[in-house]
This record gives structure tokens, sequence and C-alpha cells, in this order.
């Protein structure tokens, strides 16, 4: 078996038809959604806080000129969501520290074929490294363990933006003998003649439990550090600690992160007390899982009993109130939320969709990037099939693992900013400012806990890292 090596991509060579879906080449994108994208600061406040007439315009200012210390580029997974009042509101499910979504996303500009690829690597990577006082010798890198499509977009457009080559390393969980290696805290890649390269500086895209592979200290610059996932952009019960902290925070500003009602720290035998008190319906989620796995929709008895006859690594998890059909939703502390779902098609089938919001710190503070949606495999119905798994009517992750442990994605279900599909979701100009503003909220939240995470002389604060996630299998898993 041959080893992997890191490829070297150099400048010059970036080719649109290897970094986007067939179906979001030739795409124009929504005139709506170039607008909301172009919208100054200062409009984005206004119209807020007419909506909104309690949120303070000088806090959200602060809010969207924010520097993160840590966590320079996310994407946050919202839901739009009502309630029996009507009350419509952009719910956040998850932020993600390693975000897909170039790949999806039509031009802003066609005069700039490199989209939201060069964008970031302009305006967030490239100022972030130039800061930087101190960098050791070496080349620059993109690391992964999924996604080639868009992690080659992003090493092609970084040797463009630095005009040097670039290494794009793969690094899979448990390889036997990865192309990525670190040695006295400076990350090496073994090029394609076997010779180890020293890397002054890495744009990662590790989904799969990065904390095993890269450690919280190296003397190689890595974007974003693995501290932003250990503080909730890969790690789901400190993220809902990080949100329900700055929310206290928040309030007097009149601002919140919005998300369903989450209990945390569950352990598996209690997991059914709190399914009953939600109603009977609720998702439960292994908090370090992402792509859509280990998360489990639980609308039945049957599902319930399916899901504790399981075994699984980790010893904690979080339960959440699920967001379903008005008729069956969990009842939580905001209410029982229901989703909008989709305008129906010509067979009157509404269907469950998710907004991906990715957004990166810039010098004048946090700004959207790219946008995109999916939607469940079925539709939404009033009274689900008995036999029909709830997961089809309401998960709409496109990931999927295959039998090799590589991934594909289901593109069918894929719902792209351009001027047809964007219909589909009876999104406004509203909603998509509201779903930034909680995105930024979310990605502060999770700085926030990074920061709290090191001590004055920027040690990692281990005992309180235990403290706030105390399981054993996760601990032993990270690198210090």
């Amino acid at each position: 078996m041959l080893e992997p090596v890191a490829t070297l991509v150099n400048p010059g060579h970036f080719d649109p038809q290897n970094h986007w879906y067939p179906k979001v080449l030739n795409a124009t994108i929504h005139p709506l959604v170039h607008f909301f994208l172009h919208l100054s600061e200062s409009r984005i406040i206004n119209r807020y806080c007419h909506l909104h007439p309690k949120v303070k315009p000088e806090a959200l200012r602060e809010i969207l000129t924010y520097q993160p210390k840590f966590y320079l580029w996310s994407g946050a997974d919202l839901m739009h969501v009502t309630n029996e009042d009507g009350k419509r509101q952009m719910v956040v499910i998850e932020n993600n520290s390693c975000p897909s979504g170039q790949k999806s996303m039509p031009l802003m500009d066609e005069a700039q074929e490199q989209g939201g690829y060069r964008l970031l690597m302009e305006r967030t990577v490239k100022p972030y490294l130039l800061s930087k006082k101190r960098m050791i010798p070496g080349h620059l890198a993109v690391i992964y363990d999924k996604n080639p499509m868009e992690t080659s977009g992003y090493a092609q457009a970084m040797a463009d933006i630095f005009k040097e080559s670039v290494y794009l390393a793969p690094f899979y969980t448990n390889e036997a003998n990865p192309c990525v290696q670190f040695r006295d805290g400076v990350l090496y890649v073994r090029d394609e003649s076997g010779e180890w390269q020293p890397i002054r500086a890495a744009f990662r895209y590790l989904t799969q439990r990065p904390w095993n592979r890269l450690p919280i200290f190296s003397k190689t610059h890595i974007i974003n550090p693995i501290v932003t996932c250990l503080a909730g952009g890969r790690n789901k019960m400190i993220a809902a600690k990080a949100y329900d902290f700055f929310n206290a925070e928040l309030e007097p500003a009149g601002l919140e992160i919005v998300t369903p009602e989450t209990i945390w720290d569950v352990s598996k035998e209690e997991i059914p007390l709190w399914v009953k008190k939600l109603g009977g319906q609720a998702v439960i989620k292994i908090p370090y899982s992402n792509a859509g796995q280990g998360v489990f929709t639980i609308v039945n008895e049957q599902e319930l009993e399916d899901f504790m006859q399981q075994d699984f690594e980790y010893k904690r998890f979080i339960v959440q109130s699920l967001i379903g059909n008005y008729h069956w939703s969990s009842t939580g502390s905001r209410g029982k939320l229901y989703h909008i779902g989709t305008i129906p098609n010509d067979k009157g089938n509404t269907f469950v969709a998710d907004l991906r919001m990715m957004v990166s710190a810039t010098a004048s503070g946090i700004r959207p990037l790219c946008i995109y949606a999916r939607r469940a495999s079925r539709p939404l119905v009033d009274q689900l099939e008995p036999g029909v798994p709830s997961w089809d009517v309401l998960g709409t992750n496109l990931s999927v693992k295959l039998a090799d442990n590589t991934w594909d994605s289901d593109t069918k279900r894929l719902i792209i900013m351009e001027r047809r599909d964007f219909n589909k979701l009876g999104l406004g100009l509203d909603d998509l400012i509201e779903a930034y503003i909680q995105t930024v909220l979310s990605m502060i939240a999770i700085d926030k806990m990074a920061e709290s995470l090191f001590n004055s002389k920027q040690q990692f604060r281990k005992r309180l890292f235990r403290s706030l996630n105390d399981d054993k299998t996760l601990l032993d898993e990270i690198l210090i």
C-alpha cells in the first residue's frame, strides 16, 4: 500500500470546475442574497434594531466589529422555525469550526472566479499570518480529512494569494502512516519524494475528532487552532455552555443566541427521563460528532428503544428539544417550536430545511462569506407513518459516510443561493440578517470560551476543561 503524501499546489492553476459542484458553476446568485452580502454594517444594525427595539445599537455594533482571538472562520447551521403564535425565528443548531460551503455558493462577482476561496484567504488568513511577529521557517499547507473539492480550492487560492507553493496534505484519524506529524511542536508534511517538510502555517479542515491529531499548542500557526474545536466548534457540550454564559452577558443589550432547549452532561441511563420530560420527542447528540453522525431524532418509544440498545464510545450526551411538525414537536422552555420548512412543491409537500451561514473575521469585524441550504429527504407531514425513520423527515446533512470510511454528498437535497433554488426556502432579507447575527453571536461565544480555557500565562486550564466536560474518553484523546 502506497504511503500518503502531501502534494504541492502551485500558483496560477485554479480551475473552477475542480472546486464547485456542477450545478453551481453556471448558477447566477439570487439578487436578494447578493444584496444581503453587500449590506453595510450600519444598514444591518439600523434594520435589526428597528425590528428589535429592545436591542441597543451600540451593543450590536460592538458584536459585529468584534475581533476574535482564536475563532477566525466559522459556519452555523440554523433552522427557520415558528411557534403557535406565528413568531418566526432563526434557531442555532450548531456552529462548525471547519465549515463546508464554498463549493455550493454561486459567485458574488463573476469577474472573480475564485469566489469565497480567495475572499477567505485574502481578508482573513493572510492578515492574520502577517500580524504574527514570530513565524518559524517553513512552507504553507492545507491539511484535511474530508471534502477534497473545497480543501484543494483553498490550497490553490492560498498559493495565489501568498504567491508561493502550498502543500495539500490528507490527515485521517487512525491512519497507520500519516503524511503529517509534529516534531517539537512543528508540523511537518511528507512530500512526494518522501522528504519531511516543515510548515510555518497551516489552514486545516479536520472534522473527525481533530484533537486526537493536532495538539493544543503548536509552533506552527494553525487556522483555526484546535482550541476552537474543544471550546464548541466541534464540541456540542461545551458549545451549549458557551452560549449559556454569553447569553447572560448579552441580556442587558437585548440580544440572545436562540437555541433549542438543551440539557447537557447527560448519562445514557438518564436519557429516557429527559425524553419523557420533553413530551416523548427529543434529539440526542453525541457531543463530539459531526456531518450528521451521532445525532438521533426520537419521536416514539421504538426510536428511543433502538437508541438505548446501542453501545457508545463516549459516556456523556446532550439532549435537546425536538423541532418537528406542530403536531409532533417537543414542548420546551420556549414553548412548542416547529419547522416553517420549504415552500410547498407541486405535490403540496413541504420539507425541513436548514441554512448554513459561513462567516470570517476581517479588519472591520465578522462578515458573511457564503450561504447554502439543505433539505431533508422526506416531506414534513402532520403524522409520521409507522416505520418511517424520523431522521428521514428531519435530517438535512448531505454528508454520507461510505463503507471504506470515505465521504460522499447527497447533492440532490442541496439548495443553492441562485435565482430559482433560493425561492424554495421562503426566506426574506430580514431572515438572512437574523441568521447572520445569530451566527456571529454563536461564533463569539465559542471564541470567548476558548479564551477562558487559558490562564494569564497562556497555559491550558485542564482542570477547568474537565469540570466543563468530564468525559474520560474525550479527555484521553486530547493532545496537550
